[in-house]
């Protein structure tokens, strides 16, 4: 399905080199600001307080949260919980504080603007849960990367492997540098969708590389550069139906999922907007400068009889 064709390639190869020279400094920026500020992380990896509370009504989340602010909390996490009357508060650890102490100002703050409100749990999540989430999440990102590797390098060949695994990172530390730099709260929702992008992004590049490909084996006259331009140029349809159907659906959560989605589907934003530009201007780029060629995508066919040889067919 195609919304228009475009009859001429464009010369994407073309100005590769200058793109990917903005790609590098907005990489270093994001690698700064991740060692100079880092990431705020979430009650899930720093600890915290955990409360659930319940309503006779459904509750109001906006109220809720503003109440809780009000008693000093820059940023608190309000979802519901299981139900429309349940409500998840997740706090974080405030010094000389107790858990008991921190739940039950927070509960007294709750029931003076509804006296309907019950508390059904509270806990603590120690920082040390948190220190294995982020080993766990830095273990499933490996396995991600890990996986797409030799995926891309028994479908394709390593050079595009390679390539795709640079044009991924360059997307995620992009999201983090983000973050990091506006200081957004990380959540496990956040690493969620870092994780998705992964596996978003490799979606377009094995679309190009597949037809890079298929350029090689038809298109013998043309070269290298050519062909990668080909094969991105016929693509541009079937990218803008299924980039532009994603990011319609992602700004409604971002726009209308409430604070609960609203960073999950921020970082899907920026995923995304790099996601595209990565697997033209950096997958392929690179690809080509590691040197792909038509030897590594057609490879030769041995043949049982060579007329010119004067030995072969002959019986001994």
């Amino acid at each position: 399905m195609e919304l228009f064709k475009i009859r001429k390639d464009i010369p994407f190869m073309r100005h590769a080199l200058v793109l990917n020279a903005v790609s590098f400094i907005t990489f270093f920026l994001a690698v700064f600001f991740l060692f100079s500020r880092g990431l705020h992380l979430s009650v899930e990896f720093t600890g915290g307080t955990l409360m659930e509370v319940s309503y006779s009504q459904p509750a109001d989340l906006p109220k809720v949260r503003g109440v809780i602010s009000g008693l000093g909390y820059a940023e608190v996490q309000v979802q519901n919980f299981g139900s429309a009357r349940e409500v998840l508060i997740r706090l974080p650890v405030q010094k000389g504080v107790t858990t008991a102490q921190q739940s039950e100002t927070v509960l007294n703050a709750l029931k003076a603007a509804n006296p309907d409100v019950t508390l059904r749990r509270t806990e603590f999540v120690g920082p040390q849960v948190g220190d294995e989430l982020v080993k766990d999440g830095l273990m499933a990102l490996a396995f991600v990367v890990g996986g797409i590797m030799i995926y891309l390098a028994i479908r394709f060949e390593w050079k595009f492997a390679v390539s795709a695994i640079i044009a991924n990172l360059h997307d995620v530390i992009i999201i983090l540098g983000f973050f990091a730099f506006f200081q957004w709260e990380f959540s496990l929702a956040v690493l969620a969708a870092v994780l998705a992008v992964l596996g978003y992004s490799v979606n377009e590049s094995v679309v190009i590389f597949d037809r890079i490909r298929e350029n090689f084996r038809r298109y013998r006259k043309m070269n290298t550069v050519e062909i990668i331009d080909n094969a991105i140029t016929s693509t541009i349809s079937r990218t803008i139906i299924t980039h532009g159907s994603t990011q319609i659906m992602v700004l409604s959560m971002l726009l209308f999922g409430g604070e609960t989605l609203y960073y999950f589907a921020l970082a899907l934003t920026i995923g995304i907007c790099f996601g595209i530009y990565s697997s033209v201007f950096v997958g392929a780029a690179v690809a080509m400068w590691l040197g792909i060629s038509r030897e590594d995508m057609v490879k030769p066919v041995k043949k049982d009889h060579d007329p010119n040889d004067e030995n072969s067919g002959a019986v001994v």
